[in-house]
């Protein structure tokens, strides 16, 4: 068997195999080959309760990622060797945190208590400290939604490192270009994408030809708005003249300047609101959170 590869043969054949050894529901199953680029393991176990996995040797520390990431009640159900054949075995993922993948095969995942619903929004306890000053939950939940992320869209997202990490989870099937400008920035991002176990991002430096030649063409850009951001744009509308932009301010002038701005790019009517957030703290007081403004909208229309 050629590693990085499973031929629709291949797959078959396991999926026969796991027909004939294992009780379960091959219906439900999700197909995951992790030897293609940009495939999320660990996102995708959490949210299918059947995976079959497909991955070549190596992968030494696969499954005590996954116990790090709350997935060791999962059961792995496997075999020995590079083929669909011979005694299958049953463990748990908290069983198997210190061995790695010793051949290029498939092993079926189950997670009897996977989430079916995509979720907006997460804590930010949950993402790696560093340098980054996080955006509220509430408020990240409504940029992710105004950015309507599907599996398959392709989207660049300008310093925003929590919304890049989250995205990437939710757009298991695209990739995320993650722009950091700031060398700590692009450190706490990538502790977090090694947290998470996202293999579709790609963090730059910056935006221009140079940096996003060779990379997917976005379908969305989220981005804070900054000096830069209306060369940023233009860039990126050079890629893409169907450009959809959400951009997040906390600055007044900025949001007030934003429709000039967009008709000049040809963003026509953008969608511009406010959002905030109280919190009620420990002394039964209302802590308000920074009220940004988003403004959304969608060039060439």
């Amino acid at each position: 068997m050629e590693n990085n590869l499973f031929t629709n043969a291949h797959i078959l054949a396991w999926l026969q195999y796991f027909t004939d050894n294992a009780d379960v529901d091959l219906e439900r199953v999700k197909i995951l080959d992790i030897t293609r680029k940009n495939k999320n393991l660990i996102p995708t176990v959490e949210s299918h309760r059947s995976v079959l996995v497909f991955t070549e040797a190596g992968h030494p520390d696969i499954f005590y990622r996954m116990y790090n990431a709350g997935l060791g009640e999962c059961t792995v159900i496997y075999n020995e060797g590079s083929e669909p054949s011979g005694p299958i075995k049953q463990n748990k993922v908290y069983d198997m945190m210190n061995r790695g993948i010793n051949a290029s095969a498939g092993m079926l995942i189950l997670n009897p208590k996977a989430r079916s619903t995509f979720k907006f929004g997460m804590n930010n306890l949950s993402f790696a400290f560093g340098s980054v000053r996080y955006v509220g939950s509430e408020i990240r939940a409504v940029i992710l939604s105004k950015m309507q992320i599907d599996p398959q869209k392709n989207l660049c997202v300008i310093s925003g490192e929590s919304i890049a990490v989250e995205a990437a989870i939710l757009g298991g099937e695209g990739t995320v270009i993650a722009v950091e400008y700031n060398s700590r920035d692009r450190k706490t991002l990538e502790d977090n994408i090694n947290q998470f176990g996202l293999n579709n991002v790609t963090i730059i430096d910056h935006v221009d030809d140079e940096t996003m030649k060779g990379l997917p063409v976005p379908d969305v850009t989220m981005l804070v708005a900054s000096a830069s951001m209306e060369q940023e744009m233009k860039c990126l509308l050079k890629l893409n003249p169907n450009m959809e932009f959400v951009i997040y301010t906390l600055d007044f002038r900025v949001a007030a300047e934003m429709p000039a701005l967009c008709k000049s790019l040809g963003i026509n009517d953008p969608d511009i609101i406010q959002i905030s957030v109280s919190k009620l703290n420990s002394k039964n007081n209302f802590d308000t959170q920074p009220a940004p403004w988003i403004i959304t909208g969608k060039a060439g229309e």
